[in-house]
């Protein structure tokens, strides 16, 4: 199964959910997306095919977030994926892809519904 995780190592959830692919038998595709982060319109199609909003997608406790100005209710999701790929420590994750779907897996225990 062609699987994709983009995946940040510091973070539970995102350990929690490649942990639990490798655990059903795969062998994921990885991106550390804070070093490779996705292009504009792969972002935006990930956070589409997730059935997420962009807003739903960010990191809001992230220091640059408020820095940013980025709860600021009139930012459309232009503005946001901008800031996104600028910032990719905005992206929430894990982001998981397999033939399934495509889910942002927090709880990690999401990935198994596209497993």
């Amino acid at each position: 199964m062609d699987i994709t995780i983009y995946h940040n190592p510091r973070c539970s959830n995102s350990r929690g959910a490649l942990e639990a692919i490798r655990a059903a038998g795969h062998e994921p595709s990885v991106v550390e997306y804070l070093a490779q982060p996705p292009s504009r319109e792969a972002l935006r199609r990930l956070i589409a095919d997730a059935g997420l909003t962009v807003r739903d997608a960010m990191r809001s406790k992230e220091a640059v977030y408020g820095e940013l100005g980025l709860d600021a209710p009139e930012l459309g999701d232009d503005a946001l994926l901008d800031a996104m790929v600028a910032h990719p420590v905005l992206i929430n994750r894990p982001f998981v892809v397999t033939p399934k779907g495509t889910r942002l897996c927090r709880p990690p225990e999401l990935v198994r519904e596209i497993l």
